[in-house]
């Protein structure tokens, strides 16, 4: 089997940004007096746009305000990137800029396509990548295979052809459902579940681990599951 590309995650794989989505989340929750939990979080985690704001609008006694839910928390984000609250992840910036001058590179984000884009611009890379993805912009959001086999067809590739980058359970789940080879890169905030990790087929530490693995991957070199 021949990898000649790469399919990132974006939230806690390029960005740190996770905390962000979860105190938009909160916000708008606490604005109709109702608590968002950790265990709402995690059901929400790799959802695309319109599915986490139905859910949002659910539990705030809204569903028919869906639309409104998702524009008010995609705003939130949108001002949390432009005030600099979104910073590359160490080593991200880095990892992009050497895998693209390799392979063709796409990105696979449950991020709405403002999100994305704003992040891209903010930090000079959108030119990296031969193609992006939201989630919102195919039938399912993660751990749904479809926004990693839409980000492969992208590049001209099946997923087999591909390696994943990914932080959370759902966002594993999804990559190795479509077939990529994955390399997980644990939130320690919202660590993967044990199960979700097994389908992993290397662990990373960090980013420089994760462009270390990538290459090697590329080059056809063995790679440690877990080192």
């Amino acid at each position: 089997m021949t990898l000649d590309a790469v399919v990132f995650d974006l939230d806690g794989v390029l960005v740190d940004s996770e905390h962000l989505w979860e105190e938009n989340w909160v916000a708008y929750a606490a604005r109709h007096q109702v608590e968002w939990t950790a265990e709402d979080t995690a059901s929400v985690q790799g959802m695309s746009a319109p599915e986490w704001a139905a859910y949002l609008a659910r539990r705030c006694g809204v569903p028919e305000r869906a639309e409104e839910v998702e524009r008010a928390v995609v705003d939130g984000m949108i001002g949390s990137i432009e005030a600099g609250e979104a910073p590359l992840l160490p080593g991200a910036g880095e990892m992009v800029r050497e895998v693209s001058a390799r392979v063709p590179v796409a990105l696979a984000s449950s991020a709405a396509r403002r999100v994305i884009d704003a992040v891209l611009d903010k930090h000079q890379l959108t030119a990296e990548f031969t193609a992006t993805v939201s989630s919102a912009e195919v039938a399912r959001g993660k751990p749904s295979p479809d926004v990693y086999l839409e980000a492969a067809a992208r590049l001209g590739r099946s997923g087999e052809d591909c390696l994943g980058v990914e932080d959370s359970s759902n966002g594993i789940r999804a990559a190795a459902a479509a077939g990529l080879t994955v390399v997980a890169l644990p939130n320690p905030t919202y660590p993967p579940k044990p199960d979700a990790l097994e389908l992993a087929s290397a662990v990373a530490e960090d980013n420089h681990d994760v462009r270390r693995k990538l290459l090697a991957y590329l080059a056809g070199e063995p790679v440690a599951a877990r080192d």
